[in-house]
């Protein structure tokens, strides 16, 4: 039985696939391996890869569905995935916060809860739930699928423009500076607005369905590829003086040091967007489709584990919480090589679940 579904850009697959696994990684303090994921190697992180992958995602089914069915059908399909993808969000909620609340008293340790956000849910239980509801509490580790979301049901009403993506990009990157420049976000509970704000994230969705639809930009290609490593190169600099060695500082010129100092990811600031914009490019560039090592049994794992984006996203929460709590009484090599081998593993199992799910019900029922 054949699990991975054939018939698709394999390269999308793939990539959502390797950024699913860093966000497990990424969210292990002591793992040696995440120094290695792609926020140490650029001025992004797995959560852009994610967003952009998803409105590529979205045009190809949903701008597929407009062709076939008009406007109304592709509506109503994409925002019954917005239903779909609320309740995995509440239902991840729901075993994230008896996860941690386990830890916390198999271990006596209270700050666990207040090391990602559930000190609220303690201390008022009532309130925090009714404020989860509407996505107005939104603890740490749970902040993604809520973005999530709000892009896919807030471009639904756009999707017409998909024909005319010329409109469809202006208007979705006014809102991107507006947002940026006059601080506009959605409310929290904490007053603070969304980690991610989808006032300004809804940009690289965008983005992400306009190059599902229209391919690579004609411009010229040799240049951009050297403007896209030059940008790669220069976003690692900042990296390397303000992340991964922060006693570079010093060596950086006082014009300079204004323009590297506040780079948010919850605006998502230009220089992150121009650094995952870099690498959707050299990818597509790069990364032929049907590239025979993307089908290799290596290439596989992280394409089967991004076929199933949604369940894979969910256990890799639920994962690098349970990682970080053994990695926080032993953070040895052997233990790092068992925890990521562990999760590597359930999510490839997730993935493999879900697809033999779809080709079992594929096959007609025996009468």
């Amino acid at each position: 039985m054949r699990l991975v579904r054939g018939g698709r850009d394999l390269r999308v697959d793939f990539f959502r696939g390797i950024a699913l696994f860093c966000i497990f990684l990424d969210h292990i303090p002591h793992d040696t391996l995440a120094r290695f994921t792609v926020r140490n190697l650029a001025l992004n992180d797995a959560t852009e890869i994610f967003i952009f992958l998803a409105g590529y995602a979205a045009a190809l089914v949903y701008g597929r569905r407009l062709d076939r069915a008009g406007l109304v059908s592709a509506w109503a399909d994409m925002w019954k995935r917005t239903w779909a993808l609320y309740i995995a969000h509440i239902f991840l909620f729901v075993l994230f916060t008896a996860e941690v609340a386990g830890f916390a008293v198999w271990f006596a340790d209270p700050e666990y809860l207040s090391r990602v956000g559930l000190d609220g849910l303690a201390t008022a239980p009532l309130a925090a739930l009714i404020e989860a509801v509407p996505m107005l509490y939104q603890p740490s580790f749970l902040n993604v699928l809520p973005l999530y979301v709000v892009l896919m049901g807030g471009v639904a009403p756009f999707l017409a423009l998909l024909r005319r993506p010329r409109v469809l990009l202006a208007a979705s990157f006014a809102l991107y500076v507006a947002a940026r420049v006059f601080g506009w976000n959605l409310p929290t509970a904490g007053g603070h607005g969304w980690f991610f704000n989808p006032l300004t994230w809804q940009f690289l969705f965008v983005l992400g369905m306009v190059f599902a639809r229209f391919g690579r930009p004609d411009v010229p290609k040799a240049a951009t590829d050297v403007l896209s490593v030059g940008l790669l190169v220069v976003g690692f600099l900042i990296l390397l003086t303000t992340w991964i060695e922060p006693q570079l500082a010093r060596h950086v010129p006082l014009l300079i040091k204004p323009m590297i100092r506040d780079i948010d990811k919850s605006g998502l600031h230009p220089y992150r967007l121009l650094s995952i914009l870099a690498l959707a490019w050299l990818a597509s560039r790069y990364v032929k489709p049907g590239a025979a090592w993307i089908e290799t049994r290596a290439g596989s794992v992280f394409v089967l584990i991004g076929q199933h984006g949604l369940n894979t996203y969910c256990a890799s929460v639920l994962l690098s919480f349970a990682g970080r709590v053994v990695l926080d009484h032993d953070h040895g090599w052997l233990m790092q090589v068992v925890v990521n081998g562990t999760g590597l593993a359930v999510l490839l199992g997730v993935a493999a679940i879900g697809a033999w799910y779809r080709v079992k019900d594929a096959k007609p029922a025996a009468i």
